[in-house]
């Protein structure tokens, strides 16, 4: 099998292509390193069976070799690069999703599109189930990357409607883990780099308001299962256990050994205030749930951003 994976340089698809190599899969990876980094690829470059291609997939994709899957994972996912590039959200979620069905079309391919909880908006259902239809705001500030991905799951359904494509379409909630961008904005990324450097944790809001966090291996097994289904309507993927920011703050700080001080700010615009993923569907039709604790997956990423803070202070001889 060879796929073509966009966003491939990224966090979770720099993951999910070490996962479909080390399957003795072939692998051809797309990215255009506005987040990507190709330090999340390096060990892989020496694969015969791996390669990457500094691409932006808003414009067309070429590529007249064998395709057996396209996983459309290209995107800004963060609030603090999203925010910073708009247009260019929008364009990945349309555009870019486009092109890369144009590709599973014309090389008779299964496309798996990479969507968001972000599709629920600030939810008025709790936990959110498949069948919710959201709380989204279409003009606001988050708009770039809630619609984009809106309108990808629309445009994967018109494609399989009307051209027969096997698509699948994953509803990603927080994921978290190695390769992770420490200055993205995200909660996970940032506390985790506030401990590291001694400094303040910055809590948004009173803290009250929850998440659910999802090691990346379990994500990239889900991803991998949905994208053998036949289930073409969108599939919850995340891990049900719900806590508010501050206790996540909590168990962050007691990996770390630390207890510094906290700092509050204003909650963004339309943060949500709940977001738990209802994984009934994924339970029934994947068999899949996630395995790793909470506590063992921030203890290891804890340790991987360690290791990648004391190369980097090293001194080179």
């Amino acid at each position: 099998m060879r796929y073509v994976i966009s966003g491939g340089a990224g966090f979770i698809g720099s993951h999910l292509c070490e996962y479909l190599l080390n399957r003795g899969q072939e692998v051809l990876a797309l990215d255009n390193l506005i987040t990507g980094s190709l330090e999340n690829i390096e060990h892989l470059r020496d694969n015969p069976k791996f390669e990457f291609r500094n691409v932006d997939v808003t414009l067309p994709v070429e590529e007249n070799g064998q395709v057996d899957g396209v996983m459309h994972l290209a995107s800004l996912a963060s609030p603090k690069d999203y925010l910073e590039h708009p247009i260019e959200t929008l364009e990945s979620g349309s555009t870019g999703t486009r092109n890369m069905l144009e590709l599973a079309l014309r090389t008779n391919a299964t496309f798996l599109l990479t969507s968001t909880s972000e599709c629920y908006g600030d939810p008025l259902e709790h936990p959110q189930r498949e069948t919710y239809w959201g709380n989204v705001n279409p003009v606001g500030l988050r708009s770039c990357y809630d619609e984009s991905k809106r309108y990808a799951e629309a445009i994967t359904m018109a494609y399989h409607r009307t051209h027969g494509v096997r698509t699948n379409i994953a509803r990603i909630f927080n994921t978290y883990g190695p390769r992770m961008q420490l200055k993205d904005g995200r909660v996970v990324p940032a506390f985790i780099d506030q401990v590291l450097h001694g400094e303040p944790m910055t809590v948004f809001g009173d803290g009250s308001q929850t998440r659910s966090f999802c090691y990346v291996s379990d994500l990239v097994y889900g991803l991998h299962l949905l994208s053998q289904s036949e289930e073409r309507y969108p599939v919850n993927l995340g891990n049900p256990r719900e806590m508010t920011i501050l206790e996540f703050a909590d168990c962050i700080q007691r990996a770390a050994g630390s207890n510094g001080e906290r700092i509050y700010k204003p909650l963004p615009s339309d943060d949500p205030k709940r977001r738990q993923p209802d994984i009934s569907k994924a339970r029934e039709i994947l068999k899949w749930e996630p395995k790793i604790p909470l506590e063992e997956g921030i203890r290891d990423t804890l340790a991987y951003f360690r290791a990648k803070s004391s190369k980097m202070a090293t001194p080179i001889p």
